[in-house]
């Protein structure tokens, strides 16, 4: 009797221990299934896709950028909700439209009380870092750590406050941002998943590149854009806006600070203070590079097309040596990710605050709905859940970022979240059932560059737009036939069922994303 119940008691430990073990295989630590994947969302300031080598702008080569790509997933049409700093920045962080978040235009300040996708990430164990460009006016809330560059930030010898303290740091805030970034990671808690946002203010205006790259691109000559000379017919607010190259500022965009004081422009003062923050060695080659361009530019006296293409080159030339460090950060990055074995199980997202015109249209700057500034690059990879070298093309907009990344994480989506997690789009089927418009609305006016106020709504291929306040215009385009929107078609007898359907579409976004003040406009 006492033999049998030795045996039945063994064979319980080992059946208990059996469980024991595979249900220890089966927790989310296990090399089979990893956990919670990590994030490291990497956001920059003004990056057009356009100027991305994986996207094929032909402008210039990202070959880290195009890292992320090759090793996952591409969209080709990803957009914003509200073309513009701020309220891009509030819209990722909550999953709304900006007349809900409270975002509107670049001056208000941001209500940091509201549920954020960080904040409900750090309940569920995340550890949670803010660092770089914030620009959103109120402390950051939901992140175990953050140091952030006040306002705008400055390029070089930047001011940065962490965690509430304030302090100039000597360097270039490109690779100041990725040195902090790298020293959390280092520093984090390596039994609990992470979520780091790193913000970058390049490529922002005035474009100040660092040391390293202030003679890139010397030597290239860009095509102008077909549409540099664009001159707006039947387009009232693309004729009224102060974003042309013609607008330029002569010494903060162009970098005509000459030493003798020639050329007095409105913001010479306002560059004056970023290049005194510079020290001696920067400042000595800083001259060095800019002086011969101011040389030739007095000597050259430059008029008409010269002087306005010439004034294309100046902008792209600094405008790209900016992302060339940005691309450095992000090798940096995923060189960590991949030396300390969390590449597999990180999601890496690369994306900007909206897109930009890089001469199309004659402009530079965002605002607008036509597609470089509505459009925004936005390459991710994580090899544990994503095909590499992959490509969606269904349009996704900034409001689906918090619900893919709490979807991610296991984390419930919450109800009033206007976007959809990406997750669908991106697994072993892909491009699963998806939407078939996207809704924009733009509010900063009057403001700079005289953008005029308008919402719009686009499909696979068409847009509808209409720019109110000071103004009653409709635009309607057929991206198919006309993707540079050089031809408003609205009232074309043509279009009149498209129009007519587009309408009906634009109505229904606005009710669905509870946008009352346009529904209103519209009865």
């Amino acid at each position: 009797m006492s033999k049998s119940i030795t045996s039945l008691t063994v064979l319980s430990i080992g059946l208990v221990l059996s469980a024991f073990l595979a249900s220890c295989k089966d927790k989310t630590t296990s090399p089979e299934t990893p956990g919670p994947p990590n994030i490291v969302y990497i956001m920059t300031d003004d990056h057009g896709y356009q100027a991305i080598s994986a996207y094929n702008g032909g402008l210039n080569e990202t070959p880290n950028i195009d890292r992320i790509a090759n090793e996952g997933i591409k969209f080709t049409r990803s957009f914003v909700t509200n073309s513009i700093c701020s309220p891009s920045r509030a819209v990722m962080l909550t999953g709304k439209f900006s007349h809900l978040n409270g975002q509107q235009i670049n001056s208000q300040r941001f209500d940091g009380s509201q549920m954020t996708f960080p904040k409900l990430l750090q309940k569920e164990g995340y550890q949670t870092a803010m660092i770089g460009k914030w620009h959103l006016g109120s402390d950051p809330t939901g992140f175990d750590y953050w140091n952030i560059l006040p306002g705008q930030g400055d390029y070089y010898n930047p001011d940065f406050i962490e965690m509430g303290e304030k302090s100039v740091v000597e360097g270039y805030v490109t690779s100041l941002i990725t040195k902090f970034s790298l020293d959390w990671l280092k520093g984090r808690d390596e039994k609990k998943p992470f979520a780091l946002l790193m913000h970058h203010k390049a490529p922002h205006r005035c474009w100040m590149p660092d040391l390293k790259y202030l003679e890139k691109y010397n030597d290239i000559k860009f095509p102008l854009p077909d549409n540099f000379y664009d001159a707006y017919d039947n387009r009232t607010a693309a004729a009224e806006q102060k974003m042309h190259i013609k607008d330029f500022d002569l010494v903060n965009d162009l970098k005509m600070y000459d030493k003798e004081g020639e050329f007095d422009t409105s913001l010479r003062k306002f560059f004056e203070s970023q290049i005194n923050r510079m020290n001696p060695e920067q400042r000595a080659a800083w001259d060095k590079a800019y002086d011969k361009e101011i040389a030739y530019f007095k000597e050259a006296k430059l008029t008409g097309k010269e002087l306005m293409e010439w004034r294309y080159q100046r902008y792209l030339e600094d405008y790209l040596r900016c992302i060339a460090s940005v691309d450095d950060s992000v090798g940096e990055i995923l060189d960590y990710l991949e030396e300390n074995g969390l590449a597999e199980n990180t999601l890496v997202v690369y994306t900007s605050d909206q897109g930009f015109y890089l001469g199309e249209h004659g402009w530079f700057d965002k605002r607008f709905m036509y597609e470089e500034s509505f459009r925004t690059p936005l390459v991710m990879k994580l090899p544990s859940r994503f095909k590499a070298n992959a490509s969606v093309d269904q349009l996704v907009q900034n409001i689906d970022y918090a619900p893919t990344f709490l979807d991610l994480a296991g984390v419930e989506i919450p109800a009033d979240m206007q976007g959809k997690s990406l997750l669908p789009l991106v697994g072993e089927n892909g491009n699963g059932e998806w939407r078939d418009a996207l809704y924009y609305h733009y509010y900063e006016y009057p403001g700079p560059h005289s953008v005029k106020r308008h919402y719009g709504v686009r499909t696979d291929r068409y847009k509808l737009i209409h720019f109110y306040n000071n103004i009653d215009q409709w635009e309607l385009y057929d991206l198919q036939e006309d993707p540079a929107e050089m031809n408003n078609l609205y009232g074309d007898e043509s279009y009149t069922q498209i129009q007519a359907e587009l309408h009906d579409k634009l109505n229904e976004l606005r009710v669905q994303y509870k946008d009352t003040a346009a529904v209103e406009m519209a009865e």
